[in-house]
């Protein structure tokens, strides 16, 4: 691939003021991977879970302990896995598979019990889409005896397939929180069925497997028929099930579009080039640009004008800024016009970075060219998007390590019941998904955001 714009690194969360003791730059490969050093270090100065009495893989949180859910942590090591495949630099990586394989829980699905309280189908999720990164990148494999990152990815995917998930309230799709205890269960919303979809399509890619893409076709027709994704490709937060998701929440949030068109992209790559998933990708991606990039900046609409983002909120340019750039890696028709608009989004928030103590700290308004006095927004995402070579996520055809287990997760889902038994057809695909290395020898809310 040519040289793509690109977060050479941290694609870190910024979610708060980062500072560093020399110039932020992305004007080479080599500032990109100096820059982002410092960004990751800045980044990693926030993660206590690495010390004796903390818990591994969290941020500080949940509110009122701190200003973090559990789900941005599995979203920070997302950042961190980047970080090191596009430098090269594993000072963290004992770090990062810690606190992976520390919140696996029982079932080894991304349920782990302490989190029950606020564990929602987009939470699992982005811990999930961590997993199925580390397989795509060939992160280091846990050793044998520990579950693997795509029989983790795998595992998530099918706690998340259970027919008692998928309820006959508004013709289908997955709520928002998992129990029914919870605060919210009674939405459903594009972000939880975004991060679905978004793990099916990439499993499909990765293993071949046609159930994943049967999956992840299922779940777009879901979300455009209920009219969370309208024919413009705006996409809306989400619905409450006692209307039928009739009341539709229209706020809409920049991660919504970054997890489906990263989806799309790899359901267009999958498809070998298909035009309907060629149409969607194209088209998802013109309505992302044109709604979060006005000016070739990103900006957050739902609630930047008048600074009323909450801390979710001030991560999701990151996400979007990083899953575009992959996305362009695997359909690559998108790359001319995504490209230089996130290159010249990451050139703006570098001018915001005139703040704090040491005049180094990041703001979150990048239209301003100056601090504004808050900090976040994923900054470190756009920041380094510059020019770093990147290639395409790997399958297992071409060089993934992963070992994976088909059956993953299933029967292991104490909130929603089990899943029918398994056939023969499924016994079949397991047997090929579960070599430990496969194919070695070829060449990571609106309503959300108030609680998770």
């Amino acid at each position: 691939m040519a040289s793509l714009v690109r977060r050479a690194a941290a694609a870190l969360l910024g979610i708060t003021a980062v500072s560093a003791a020399t110039t932020y730059s992305i004007d080479s490969d080599d500032a990109i991977k100096q820059t982002s050093a410092s960004l990751a270090y800045d980044l990693m100065t926030y993660y206590k879970g690495n010390q004796s009495g903390q818990t591994p893989g969290i941020l500080p949180g949940p509110p009122p302990a701190g200003d973090y859910y559990w789900w941005e942590g599995g979203a920070m090591w997302g950042a961190m896995i980047d970080y090191w495949h596009l430098t090269g630099d594993d000072t963290y990586n004992e770090e990062i598979k810690q606190a992976l394989l520390w919140q696996v829980g029982p079932n080894q699905d991304y349920m782990p019990p302490n989190v029950t309280a606020s564990l929602g189908n987009d939470d699992q999720g982005f811990w999930g889409m961590t997993a199925m990164q580390a397989a795509e990148e060939n992160f280091p494999n846990p050793p044998k005896d520990q579950p693997q990152w795509l029989a983790l990815a795998q595992g998530v995917f099918n706690t998340q397939a259970d027919p008692n998930r998928h309820d006959k309230t508004c013709n289908g799709g997955l709520r928002w929180q998992i129990p029914f205890s919870n605060n919210g269960y009674d939405y459903k919303n594009s972000i939880a069925n975004g991060c679905f979809f978004n793990l099916g399509a990439r499993l499909a890619r990765y293993t071949g497997n046609q159930s994943y893409a049967d999956w992840a076709e299922k779940t777009w027709d879901w979300v455009v028929g209920v009219g969370f994704m309208d024919d413009k490709y705006n996409i809306y937060d989400g619905a409450h099930v006692q209307s039928n998701c009739t009341d539709i929440n229209r706020a809409q949030f920049s991660y919504n579009n970054g997890v489906y068109l990263l989806g799309a992209a790899h359901m267009y790559n999958y498809t070998n080039g298909s035009d309907i998933w060629r149409k969607r990708t194209e088209d998802l991606l013109n309505a992302t640009l044109e709604t979060f990039f006005p000016n070739h900046i990103a900006f957050e609409i739902s609630c930047e004008q008048h600074m009323t983002c909450t801390t979710d909120m001030l991560s999701f340019k990151g996400y979007v800024a990083r899953w575009i750039s992959t996305a362009t890696t695997i359909a690559p028709f998108m790359a001319d016009k995504a490209l230089p608009i996130l290159r010249d989004s990451a050139a703006a928030a570098i001018k915001t970075c005139t703040g704090g103590s040491n005049q180094r700290a990041c703001g979150f308004s990048w239209s301003t060219g100056a601090f504004d006095g808050s900090t976040g927004g994923g900054a470190a995402d756009e920041r380094l998007g510059r020019r770093v070579e990147s290639k395409p996520p790997l399958t297992n055809s071409t060089g993934g390590t992963s070992g994976g287990n088909y059956n993953a997760g299933i029967g292991g889902d104490d909130f929603t019941g089990h899943t029918a038994p398994i056939t023969a057809g499924d016994k079949a695909g397991a047997a090929i998904l579960t070599i430990l290395l496969l194919g070695g020898a070829a060449s990571l809310f609106g309503w959300m955001s108030a609680g998770v």
